[in-house]
C-alpha cells in the first residue's frame, strides 16, 4: 500500500468516526478550533494532516490515535 491509499484511509476513517458521532463537519471544526474548511480538506484527503491535528481531531471525536489509524 502506498502512503496516499493510507492518507485516504485514515481521512476516511475520520469522516466515519464523525458520522457516527452525528456530527457536522462544522461541529466537529468547532470541537477542534478550526475552519470548517480546513476539516473539510482534511476528510477529502487535499492537504497534509500532521500529527498533531490528527491527536486534536481523536480528542474532539473521544477516540485513540490508534481507531483512527488502524
Amino acid at each position: 500500500m502506498d502512503y496516499e491509499e493510507e492518507i485516504r484511509q485514515v481521512c476516511g476513517r475520520i469522516r466515519e468516526l464523525r458520522r457516527e458521532r452525528h456530527l457536522t463537519v462544522q461541529e466537529l471544526a468547532y470541537r477542534c478550533d478550526m475552519e470548517r474548511s480546513n476539516l473539510s480538506r482534511i476528510e477529502a484527503g487535499r492537504t497534509n494532516l500532521t500529527l498533531k491535528t490528527l491527536c486534536v481531531i481523536c480528542n474532539a471525536l473521544g477516540v485513540r490515535l490508534r481507531d483512527v489509524i488502524r
